[in-house]
């Protein structure tokens, strides 16, 4: 998708003009030529693109709390997309990434059991695309390994517009099949099998604006508790709703795009959570694209998360009760607590020729417990993480 918006940030306005004094043209064919305006789930042409790519990417990302560096990930990858013919395509990504550091054992406490870690993930995907008159179907399959976890996926989906090229609906089915170990304990065997479905619709209300509404229910079951957590035991099944909605305004004068979204998620182990979302991408130019965003999010605790206090005598941050009636389920991992986030990014593309473009991103998130929309989980240390991603890809 990155991919694709950099093309789209680099189109000729002359284009966008022209397109809109036609007559015959549709709505979302003009709005999908606007810089930035290219949104998921919208069928861009009748037949195969015309050009292949191959985007090179390297991200680094670095998160850390007060007192300790913790994960540390370089994520080389190259991605592919071939046209076949005037009715198939097929493209690919391979990935690599590098694991290092320090996780807390416990909650989000540094001690001398903080753990040092290492390790490495590859992982490809491939996806085939059949194009008809008013309609894509694309078969893919992504496989992804590391040292203590394998998991293995197909996917489906499928795109109609209707006769104006004005609305589009999407569907999507996929389904995954994981394999969890540890390091910890060699004879740990578990896993997990998660089925996610996928509808939506797009739609080109002015040639300025377009509008998608995407709704997706993810159903899993199998192992999910944390192997790393002394005290970690979760439900063997998860059920995730998430309403996505997005907004593209295309501004003539700055030649500007607005790209705002909000997403809605929950789940049954109690977590509801709310994502802002918003993109301004400005052009500087014919060949500078400059992106700042902005992203807000918050969420619920998970109905078994219990907020530790550490025991000098036990270590771990023990449940009250935990030894005289243990419960079911109980987590202290920070991702299931309350909390609120914020993530403040910048993206720069550069078209140095007409088929190559370079591009570099930087964002930084952070979040506390107090930044949540009600009352956060108490006891959270601030965490924060820093992404750096640089690129290059051409067109053939």
């Amino acid at each position: 998708m990155a991919l694709a918006e950099v093309a789209v940030a680099a189109t000729d306005r002359k284009r966008v003009a022209r397109a809109r004094s036609e007559k015959a043209g549709a709505i979302i064919a003009a709005a999908l030529a606007l810089p930035g305006v290219i949104t998921p789930g919208v069928t861009r042409a009748a037949s195969a693109p015309e050009q292949g790519e191959i985007a090179v990417k390297y991200l680094h990302y670095q998160d850390s709390q007060p007192g300790l560096k913790r994960i540390k990930v370089e994520a080389p990858s190259i991605y592919v997309m071939v046209p076949l013919s005037p009715k198939w395509s097929v493209e690919g990504s391979l990935v690599n990434d590098s694991v290092s550091g320090a996780t807390p054992r416990y909650h989000s406490s540094i001690s001398g059991a903080t753990k040092r870690m290492k390790d490495e993930r590859n992982a490809q995907d491939v996806k085939v695309t059949r194009y008809e008159d008013r309609s894509t179907y694309s078969l893919g399959y992504s496989h992804s390994k590391e040292h203590d976890y394998k998991s293995n996926a197909v996917s489906f989906d499928a795109t109609f517009s209707s006769d104006d090229n004005n609305r589009t609906w999407n569907v999507g089915a996929g389904f995954a099949d994981d394999k969890i170990g540890s390091t910890n304990d060699p004879t740990l065997r578990k896993t997990k099998q998660t089925v996610e479905l996928i509808a939506g619709v797009t739609q080109a209300v002015t040639a300025n604006d377009l509008v998608q509404l995407n709704l997706s229910f993810n159903r899993g079951h199998g192992y999910y508790s944390d192997p790393y957590k002394d005290v970690d035991a979760r439900p063997d099944h998860r059920a995730q709703k998430i309403l996505l909605t997005r907004w593209n305004h295309y501004f003539n004068d700055s030649g500007a795009t607005l790209k705002a979204s909000y997403r809605f998620y929950s789940d049954n182990f109690g977590i509801k959570a709310h994502t802002l979302g918003a993109d301004w991408v400005q052009p500087i130019g014919d060949r500078f694209t400059v992106t700042p965003s902005l992203r807000y999010y918050t969420q619920s605790h998970a109905k078994f998360y219990f907020d530790p206090v550490y025991d000098t005598d036990v270590g771990a941050p023990y449940p009250p009760g935990y030894f005289t009636n243990t419960p079911r389920y109980s987590s202290a991992d920070q991702r299931l607590s309350a909390f609120g986030a914020v993530t403040v990014g910048l993206k720069a593309a550069f078209k140095v020729t007409q088929n190559w473009t370079v591009d570099a991103k930087v964002e930084r998130y952070e979040q506390r417990a107090g930044w949540r929309i009600g009352r956060g989980s108490p006891g959270l240390d601030p965490f924060r993480a820093t992404f750096v991603q640089i690129g290059i890809s051409t067109r053939f």
